[in-house]
């Protein structure tokens, strides 16, 4: 759910670059010099650090120190959701600056950087508080994976191996068992990351709920379902099948074993989105997914 909160006094930033992607390191020099001129404090984490020649001052990604007031992103939905994660137990605002493909996520162009950045720092923005799911793979009674995650959790097979049973419960009682290639359960957030390509709807960022998607059912009618944020879900897999993983926003994945139970419930953690005053939700959606473009 994305409660809206006061814009914070910004005294410390972080930036943080996609690793590799020399247009991120670029925009990421050039932002720094600006935040200097400002006589704002800065810091990196220690890749970014490397890749433009400075120390990695402040505090390393989910390290002990103090974190930044602000996190500056510069890379796709990718890099900002990892950074997401790294900070979910001391959730602190992030500003994504888009050099990946479409960013709903990291929305800033990088012409608009020094625009945006400079409405920040003098507390012109809107700041989102955006639902994260707490995900716990169980096997045998025994927890062997914890994670938060921002956009989904997906159980799913690989492109060779064949259809696999699911069994889902939402707060205790039986729904259904899907046949299919998998299963997604997201957050209002990731609906429209694979979700949507798997025919979910989108719900806007003020809903509290989540989605749960089956990816190419056997049966047609299994259609996507929403439910209260509220709701507690759990999904068995039921079948014996090779190659059948967990992935958590599309980063962190692992192996299922059959009767492997996977749990998903709203998170205590959220994270803060920095958006702009003159951009709308409804103005994202059109210019990401083209909308009346002919």
């Amino acid at each position: 759910m994305a409660d809206r909160d006061r814009p914070r006094a910004i005294a410390s930033v972080s930036i943080i670059a996609k690793r590799g992607h020399a247009e991120a390191q670029r925009a990421a020099r050039r932002c720094a010099r600006f935040i200097e001129r400002r006589g704002v404090a800065l810091g990196f984490d220690p890749g970014t650090a490397r890749a433009l020649g400075r120390r990695a001052k402040g505090r390393a990604l989910g390290g002990p120190a103090r974190p930044a007031d602000l996190y500056i992103v510069f890379g796709g939905d990718g890099t900002l959701l990892h950074v997401a994660r790294s900070i979910a137990a001391t959730p602190r605002p992030i500003l994504g600056v888009n050099l990946g493909g479409l960013g709903f996520l990291a929305e800033t162009a990088p012409g608009e950087m020094e625009e945006t950045v400079a409405a920040v720092l003098e507390g012109r923005y809107v700041l989102e508080r955006r639902m994260t799911l707490d995900v716990t793979l169980v096997r045998g009674g025994r927890t062997i994976l914890r994670q938060s995650v921002l956009n989904d959790a997906v159980v799913n097979k690989s492109a060779l191996a064949r259809m696999i049973d699911m069994r889902l419960a939402i707060d205790g009682q039986f729904v259904t068992t899907y046949r299919a290639d998998g299963l997604i359960v997201s957050t209002p957030t990731g609906s429209t990351a694979y979700s949507l390509s798997a025919g979910g709807p989108i719900i806007h960022p003020d809903m509290a709920a989540l989605v749960i998607a089956p990816i190419c059912p056997h049966t047609l009618s299994m259609r996507p379902l929403v439910v209260s944020d509220a709701s507690r879900v759990e999904i068995t897999l039921d079948s014996d099948a090779a190659e059948v993983h967990l992935t958590l926003d599309g980063q962190v994945g692992r192996p299922l074993k059959v009767r492997d139970r996977v749990r998903v419930r709203k998170s205590r953690h959220s994270v803060l989105m920095v958006r702009s005053r003159q951009r709308s939700y409804y103005e994202l959606l059109r210019r990401k997914l083209r909308w009346g473009e002919r």
